[in-house]
């Protein structure tokens, strides 16, 4: 279930690429339609809808919510503009970011394994970037790896937003999370630029109900239907099938370039990345 989840992670960015509609609205399709389906499994398990939690709870929840909803769409313009491998690699940056902002958040010690964790991620976008092999990339390239920080800047957030709530149903807090997203979203899109380019056709209606199906509810749906049997540290580690199927899909599928010295710094960015979550649990 985790692996499949991941899989499924891993191809969005492919997706993505056939999809002709603006970013924000995507992220709101993709709220409501996934938000719809983990409705109806709560409705059919004939389990609470709303997680147990006080108002101060509530409320940093709907807050991670419209945090996700941004996230996405920075996401989803990161794929426009640069890579899928490249967009999804800066994506996980967010280990790092929150490793970085830790000892103020959760008075960890930074310690110099960490550290150097941190630097080999950075390093690795660097490489990832292609900054050394070409020089000063192309404006689309810099945005889209702008848009790619960006979307890790948010889930950092919301990871550290996760750990400030109390324990909770974990179906039940996405559920929560994706109807916020959705919420927040959908004035940013009617103010922006409205519904005017939602496409009609059927491929890309098809494609829109794929990312909102499969790649939201069903992909959360197995995700935390797997976590009562197996530990926290296999989690992480096998989350990381979702960047390096994405980077798989970007050269066999999408046929986009990708260096060698590009393949060092993925290995970098998901290498560091593992190695302090594994060190993580050992402390």
């Amino acid at each position: 279930m985790l692996i499949s989840s991941m899989l499924i992670y891993g191809s969005i960015g492919v997706f993505r690429r056939y999809i002709p509609i603006s970013s924000s609205a995507l992220a709101l399709f993709r709220g409501i339609i996934g938000c719809t389906l983990l409705l109806g499994i709560k409705l059919v398990s004939k389990k609470s809808l709303l997680p147990k939690a006080d108002k101060k709870a509530l409320i940093l929840l709907f807050i991670s919510g419209g945090l996700i909803g941004f996230n996405w769409i920075f996401l989803f313009e990161s794929y426009r503009y640069t890579t899928v491998a490249a967009a999804t690699l800066c994506y996980y940056l967010e280990p790092s970011i929150v490793m970085l902002l830790s000892p103020v958040f959760f008075k960890e010690k930074l310690t110099g394994k960490k550290l150097l964790c941190v630097i080999a991620a950075f390093s690795g976008m660097v490489l990832v970037s292609g900054v050394i092999q070409t020089g000063i990339p192309s404006a689309a390239q810099i945005r889209g790896i702008a848009f790619g920080i960006a979307a890790a800047v948010l889930y950092s957030a919301v990871v550290i937003l996760n750990k400030k709530l109390p324990d909770t149903e974990p179906l039940s807090k996405t559920l929560v999370q994706l109807l916020s997203a959705s919420v927040v979203i959908l004035p940013y899109v009617l103010l922006s630029q409205g519904f005017s380019d939602v496409p009609t056709d059927a491929r890309s209606v098809v494609l829109i109900l794929v990312v909102g199906i499969v790649h939201t509810g069903l992909a959360y749906a197995l995700y935390f239907g797997s976590m009562n049997g197996l530990s926290t540290q296999t989690v992480a580690i096998f989350s990381y099938v979702d960047p390096v199927t994405a980077l798989l899909l970007s050269i066999f599928l999408l046929h986009e370039e990708f260096s060698m010295l590009g393949i060092i710094g993925a290995v970098l960015m998901i290498g560091s990345a593992i190695v302090s979550v594994t060190g993580r649990q050992k402390q």
